[in-house]
């Protein structure tokens, strides 16, 4: 898979808070706020589709039950 680069500018406070969260789950800080951004896009049905489903779908059914 080929990955983008991007720059992201955040505060001294915030990076060290998500290096300490990246060292307890033993990932490098990169890898965290992948884990994070992929988490939040799939609790929002953002996300790429999976298992046969259309970018639409999700969304309506997470609508449907009231989420």
């Amino acid at each position: 898979m080929k990955r983008k680069n991007f720059l992201l500018r955040v505060e001294p406070e915030l990076h060290a808070a998500l290096n300490r969260w990246a060292a307890d789950e033993l990932r490098s800080v990169n890898a965290q706020i992948e884990f994070i951004l992929r988490r939040a896009l799939q609790q929002a049905g953002r996300y790429p589709p999976t298992d046969g489903e259309t970018a639409g779908s999700a969304r309506a059914r997470k609508e449907e039950d009231g989420s």
